[in-house]
């Protein structure tokens, strides 16, 4: 009997990552085990969407050194990739608006069949639709959407869902590979207090399944690994400069909730 736990642990020990302007983000740790629901909390503007991406295996770091589900970055981005899934990132992994849910998941079960699966399973058309279906089911139910209750069931376009709804539907569609790793943007932009409270036990609900859920937020809850960031400082001409300020470093504390330490520089 196979005891390893589904999801990725990430670790990270003063992780940065340099752009053509400078530091994006730096001075990063992490300490979470696998199946931990992790926030990356701050305001936009602050490198948070990068540092998802570079822990999801998809942007390079330059600057220490990190592990996800035991694959270290940057040498095994590609590994990280194949076992991480993105929901909802902008510019990166969006829903098309004028798609049914329906059809989202349509696409989203040949591309699994086709770059994730087994080519064997191409050539079973009838198994796989079945598949397919009972697939769909089991991540939309996962998902918590229930496609009966919307405007026009599994046919509803995504243009017609509420925010928290597509944001659903996207966790859903990043669940269909059965990643490590779910890593999700702007988790809370546009949600009323009502809606955030909604999305952070949806994504308590995966964590605790096991799938370890790496989100951004502006507001992380008391019970996340919490791995803030702030804004980055200016030189006099405007350039992104190296901030001398204490930052914090997310880490988990026996009880539940997220324990803040000083480290220097900037996250």
């Amino acid at each position: 009997m196979n005891s390893t736990p589904h999801g990725a642990a990430i670790t990270a020990v003063g992780l940065g990552l340099k752009g053509p302007r400078g530091w994006v983000f730096r001075d990063v740790d992490i300490d979470a085990p696998p199946g931990s629901l992790v926030a990356v909390e701050g305001p936009s503007g602050s490198g948070r969407t990068c540092l998802l991406l570079a822990l999801a295996g998809r942007m390079r770091i330059t600057e220490g050194r990190a592990a996800v589900g035991g694959q270290a970055l940057p040498a095994r981005m590609p590994a990280v990739r194949r076992s991480s899934a993105l929901a909802h990132v902008p510019g990166v992994c969006e829903l098309d608006p004028a798609l049914t849910v329906a059809e989202h998941l349509r696409e989203r079960m040949l591309l699994q069949r086709r770059f994730g699966g087994s080519p064997l399973a191409l050539l079973r058309r009838r198994a796989a639709r079945s598949d397919d279906r009972a697939r769909a089911t089991a991540v939309l139910s996962a998902a918590g959407l229930a496609a009966a209750e919307l405007p026009k069931g599994a046919d509803t376009a995504v243009q017609d869902l509420e925010r928290l709804e597509a944001l659903r539907l996207s966790l859903a569609l990043a669940l269909v590979g059965g990643p490590r790793l779910i890593a999700v943007d702007d988790t809370d932009l546009k949600l009323s207090d009502a809606e955030r409270d909604r999305a952070w036990e949806l994504l308590r609900s995966l964590a605790a399944g096991g799938t370890t859920v790496l989100a951004v937020c502006s507001r992380a809850p008391g019970d996340a690994v919490v791995v803030p960031t702030a804004p980055a400082a200016r030189d006099a001409a405007g350039r992104p400069a190296r901030s001398t300020r204490p930052t914090t470093v997310g880490r988990l504390r026996k009880g539940g909730a997220a324990d803040a330490l000083p480290a220097t520089g900037r996250a």
